[in-house]
């Protein structure tokens, strides 16, 4: 597996880059890495209960089968199956095949390998408004605050602009800038995708927001991790 771990000089590089990109704007740009958005424990507990339930849809359907199957595993059996009895086997393995599905989803890189990707956009999204909530909007004085967020485990990644930025341009115009930063980071270059994505985000701002020279640095220039 791809390790996306920053390092010191990775961290070093970003904040170098959201540095120089501001000096060319008044705009103010956050940077954001998250290991993941979610652990998506309740999509393992759904695919457990799907599990479960599809096992038991079968044996309700290919009951014989299953009986005659008991048979041969019992050997010399010749006793007739009790309802009861049946029910209780039925219940037994159902919620064996349940743990067990739990138990396996453990695995983080599986249980994110079952995770439908819409559900992993959500999350990701869903994570990142929460992010920009409490470290972008709102906090510069012409709201040319940008937040942009990476959810490492995912590969995703979201780029949020305050309003005084998203009545100038609009959500289409940070597609450049968020390929390049997913592509670095598929390929395993965390810090390059980020670097990318913030000079890109530069230009753009520095074309509709150009740099004051009384302009005051409001939000820090450093990469925060969470």
């Amino acid at each position: 597996m791809v390790d996306l771990t920053l390092s010191d000089a990775d961290k070093a590089r970003i904040t170098a880059a959201v540095t120089a990109a501001e000096r060319q704007t008044s705009g103010e740009i956050v940077t954001i890495v998250s290991p993941r958005a979610s652990g998506y424990n309740d999509i393992a507990q759904d695919w457990a209960v799907l599990i479960a339930f599809l096992a038991l849809v079968v044996y309700a359907t290919f009951t014989r089968f299953y009986i005659r199957l008991l048979d041969l595993v019992m050997g010399d059996y010749t006793g007739a199956w009790t309802p009861q009895t049946i029910l209780l086997i039925t219940l037994f393995v159902v919620m064996t095949k349940y743990l067990f599905t739990l138990l396996i989803l453990r695995w983080k890189s599986l249980r994110l390998a079952v995770t439908p990707k819409w559900v992993k956009h959500h999350r990701v999204r869903a994570q990142a408004m929460a992010m920009f909530k409490v470290t972008t909007q709102q906090r510069t004085v012409a709201g040319t605050g940008i937040l942009i967020y990476l959810s490492q485990d995912e590969r995703m990644a979201e780029i949020i602009a305050e309003e005084g930025i998203h009545a100038k341009v609009g959500d289409a115009t940070w597609a450049d800038a968020m390929t390049a930063l997913v592509g670095e980071v598929k390929a395993g270059r965390v810090a390059d995708g980020m670097i990318a994505a913030v000079e890109r985000v530069g230009a753009v701002l520095a074309a509709h927001f150009p740099h004051d020279p009384d302009d005051v640095n409001e939000l820090p220039d450093r990469v925060i991790e969470l």
